[in-house]
């Protein structure tokens, strides 16, 4: 990726701070001639969304665009019909299939715009699929499970023209924008260092591969549900949600979680790619010091570095992500009793006047003493966006491309998640073979690892540049059957 795309994409992400009353504002009622273009809906009009993935999130964030009047749900897909009862109750008109490309390719003249709420390694496909039939899309964090889908999700979004949110709730929240406001008076000055933590993983990690196959259950389509994921056989581990723990499927708690817990970070900073991370895990040891297999299965907990250069050319911004519990040392402005973050999680801003710090999704930004909330007041100066995410999506879409904007849209999101996605890049490459240090072995385990390494990161080519094999993390080999482009 050239420099000057980069600055592009900072650029738009920028100016989304500025001009988010558009968003907020909803949609102008304009002649159809007027607005024009790809992907366009005329106001008057209905939306016409089609889901995939209708149960779990999939079923609230469905549940979330019906609020809208101008909305008609007029597909649904899931590979687990056992998932799909209650939106199949709620939309009956609604057709349902149990492939995505089968609904995209049957239903495609009916859809405006698609949902998708999959598990992480399908995202990608499925947005991409629909994206190039020009439909508008909304997809659940991460955008992606690879940096590289996140990179060519972000380059559709603009050749396709279709309006694009990725499901960070918090990103069109009232917290983060209170939380730039306190920053751009410069009351904390400038921030050197951030910390990140959240209480995931609450599902199972740091397991063994699973070996017994289990009895496929009735209405799950086991070979639609892996999707692009290497055949294997189905074991209870890994549905209905515990699959974010393995790393063929999920992304862990840095997946679930860093996009709320590190939005306000990407989104108020002068920040866009890091260059440089480096991780520590903890291990699960059984017998005689026989570690299990990472990193088909994440880490009990994790903590990664990231240095990220200032756009503004002003040095670096350290940032920490913390999970599985592993929390940062409390600040001494924090009494011994007040809360540090909330039970979700936290980010905590340290700059060289002062300290900020937020609950998950960057809710309750307060300035550290306590005490000093009583005394500061700061001026509104970001729009809100009262319709929320899902509706703020639905209005840009009747909009058409380019009328309208969205708190997450993919060319904010895409290089989020690529940034998101870098520290599951190291924690993988953790216990991979450095072929450039002899002798290396674990005690007992008669397994070779790299340890503790600092990765560089060149991000307009996506690539490690001095520890190759942490490179195959990039970008995953696809199942026959599914593609991007």
């Amino acid at each position: 990726m050239s420099n000057n795309k980069i600055n592009d994409k900072k650029n738009t992400r920028r100016k989304f701070m500025k001009n988010t009353g558009m968003a907020a504002a909803g949609f102008m009622i304009v002649p159809r001639h007027v607005l024009g273009g790809t992907g366009f809906i005329a106001p008057s009009d209905k939306l016409n969304i089609a889901g995939i993935g209708a149960g779990g999130k999939g079923q609230s964030d469905i549940a979330s665009f019906a609020e809208s009047p101008n909305v008609n749900i007029v597909s649904l897909c899931d590979v687990d019909d056992r998932q799909a009862v209650t939106s199949r109750e709620n939309f009956p008109k609604a057709s349902y299939y149990n492939d995505f490309r089968e609904m995209l390719d049957k239903e495609g003249k009916n859809i405006d715009a698609v949902s998708v709420s999959t598990p992480d390694h399908n995202h990608a496909v499925a947005a991409y699929q629909a994206m190039s039939m020009g439909k508008h899309v909304y997809v659940q964090k991460p955008l992606t499970h690879d940096i590289w889908e996140a990179r060519m999700l972000t380059e559709a979004a603009k050749k396709f023209k279709v309006v694009t949110q990725m499901g960070n709730q918090g990103g069109s929240g009232d917290g983060v924008r209170t939380m730039k406001e306190i920053y751009d008076t410069g009351i904390i000055g400038e921030v050197h260092t951030v910390k990140c933590w959240t209480n995931r993983a609450i599902w199972p990690q740091a397991l063994q591969t699973p070996t017994k196959k289990d009895r496929i259950p009735k209405g799950l389509n086991w070979d639609l549900w892996l999707g692009t994921a290497q055949m294997r056989d189905y074991n209870n581990a890994y549905l209905p949600f515990d699959w974010r723990g393995w790393s063929d499927f999920g992304t862990g708690a840095l997946g679930d979680m860093a996009c709320h817990i590190m939005d306000p970070v990407y989104r108020i900073l002068p920040i866009l790619y890091p260059d440089t991370v480096e991780c520590s895990v903890s291990d699960s040891f059984s017998g005689n010091f026989q570690y299990k297999d990472y990193p088909k299965s994440f880490p009990n907990s994790s903590k990664i570095h990231l240095s990220y250069p200032r756009t503004d050319g002003k040095g670096k911004i350290k940032v920490t992500w913390m999970d599985g519990g592993l929390l940062p040392e409390r600040p001494e402005e924090l009494g011994d009793d007040e809360a540090l973050g909330n039970w979700d999680g936290g980010v905590l801003f340290i700059g060289t006047k002062g300290k900020l710090m937020a609950d998950c999704y960057g809710a309750n930004p307060r300035l550290l003493p306590l005490s000093l909330n009583e005394q500061f007041e700061v001026e509104q100066t970001i729009a809100r966006v009262p319709e929320g995410h899902y509706l703020q999506w639905v209005n840009a879409c009747m909009a058409g491309y380019g009328n309208a904007e969205t708190s997450s849209s993919f060319d904010y999101a895409g290089p989020f998640t690529e940034s998101i996605l870098i520290g599951n890049l190291a924690l993988k490459s953790y216990f991979e073979v450095d072929p450039t240090v002899e002798n290396q072995s674990f005690w007992g385990g008669g397994k070779q690892y790299h340890g503790r390494k600092r990765l560089q990161w060149d991000a307009a080519n996506m690539k490690i540049t001095n520890f190759e094999p942490a490179n195959k993390y990039v970008k995953r080999t696809y199942r026959d059957g599914y593609s991007l482009g």
